[in-house]
């Protein structure tokens, strides 16, 4: 039969859990004394980010959801320093910045509709006149039947070589 977890039980995890985390750092702190100096600045760098990440997130964590919903984020990561979303500066519909991305994919559509449109009106006009060319002769019925008549008519009707 299980009983029931208690306070104690969580407070024993929690115990355990931040041992195991003494044990590894002082494991990696013992195996970074051996690491080149150029790594070891690389992990320094990368340590220090996921701080002040953790940091931020805490503080994001800890602000009111409205505070949060208008203020700008900034992120640095490198030497790159990014904005990310933050309010709709002066726009009352949030809808509208997503309506003007989709303003290139509806131009590029647009052009392969009209260009297949003009292809078509292409292909439509060559069968045209084929087709003109064909009832405007004076051909016996059996030229038709023969295969070697459509390559007459692709090459123009030339009979001379």
């Amino acid at each position: 039969m299980n009983s029931p977890q208690t306070a104690h039980d969580g407070a024993f995890d929690d115990a355990r859990l931040h041992r195991f985390g003494r044990q590894v750092a002082a494991r990696l702190t013992e195996q970074g004394a051996a690491l080149p100096h150029d790594m070891a600045e690389r992990l320094r760098f990368a340590r220090e980010q996921a701080l002040a990440r953790a940091a931020h997130a805490r503080a994001a964590a800890a602000r009111p959801a409205a505070a949060t919903a208008t203020a700008t984020a900034t992120t640095q990561m490198g030497t790159t320093l990014a904005l990310n979303g933050g309010g709709n500066a002066g726009s009352n519909n949030p809808l509208w910045p997503k309506l003007v991305s989709l303003l290139p994919l509806l131009a590029l559509l647009a052009g392969l509709l009209l260009m297949q449109r003009g292809q078509l009106h292409e292909q439509l006009i060559a069968a045209a006149e084929l087709d003109t060319a064909l009832l405007s002769d004076k051909l016996p019925p059996a030229a038709f039947s023969d295969p070697g008549f459509a390559e007459y008519l692709r090459d123009g009707g030339d009979g001379e070589e």
